[in-house]
């Protein structure tokens, strides 16, 4: 039987993200396995709130410049700039992912929006 927490548990553990992310958390966004890393923005303080098992990243949607070209499939949360990572393995797309962006194909300094942002706790 697969563990199920309740959602007050939920968005506990979620809010401890948010925690973690602190006042320097950047969403960063590259090509599969984040082998390289094709831009970044930051989050706002707090980086986002929790309702019914969802984060939900604030200030979006963000534009930025592409410092890499390549395929947007992958993304992870870290404490800064080359910092600690928090989340990883969220998955990029111009729909139904947890980052969502305006294109998934980007060349070097090519602006770049992302729409919105999300982890959705599982059971």
């Amino acid at each position: 039987m697969a563990v199920v927490y309740p959602t007050a548990v939920k968005n506990a553990r979620l809010d401890a993200v948010v925690t973690q992310i602190g006042t320097t958390g950047v969403l960063e966004v590259g090509t599969t396995g984040m082998a390289s890393v094709l831009f970044s923005v930051p989050f706002d303080n707090p980086a986002g709130t929790t309702s019914g098992g969802v984060l939900t990243f604030s200030g979006f949607p963000k534009t930025t410049t592409a410092s890499a070209a390549g395929t947007a499939t992958a993304a992870r949360i870290r404490t800064g700039t080359g910092g600690t990572d928090i989340v990883t393995g969220l998955t990029v797309g111009t729909s139904a992912s947890d980052v969502i962006v305006n294109t998934t194909t980007v060349a070097i300094s090519d602006p770049v929006q992302v729409t919105s942002a999300t982890i959705t706790h599982a059971a």
